[in-house]
């Protein structure tokens, strides 16, 4: 699917939450639209968290 296609997709979706719920719902539904952005990019592989989310003691970095 096109870029221009996906965002005129997410500009109805946000403009009809806007109109039908108010501003706070509309903000809503872009967050977890973004949330869903970020899990697909995830499930996908584009998109590695791993060095994110790994404890603190994990890291490979030396402290002097």
């Amino acid at each position: 699917m096109q870029t221009t296609t996906v965002g005129l997709f997410v500009g109805l979706i946000l403009g009809l939450a806007l109109v039908l719920e108010g501003f706070g719902a509309m903000l809503v539904v872009g967050f977890l639209g973004a949330l869903g952005y970020l899990a697909g990019k995830v499930i996908d592989g584009d998109l590695d968290l791993s060095e994110y989310l790994a404890g603190p003691g994990s890291r490979s970095t030396s402290r002097r």
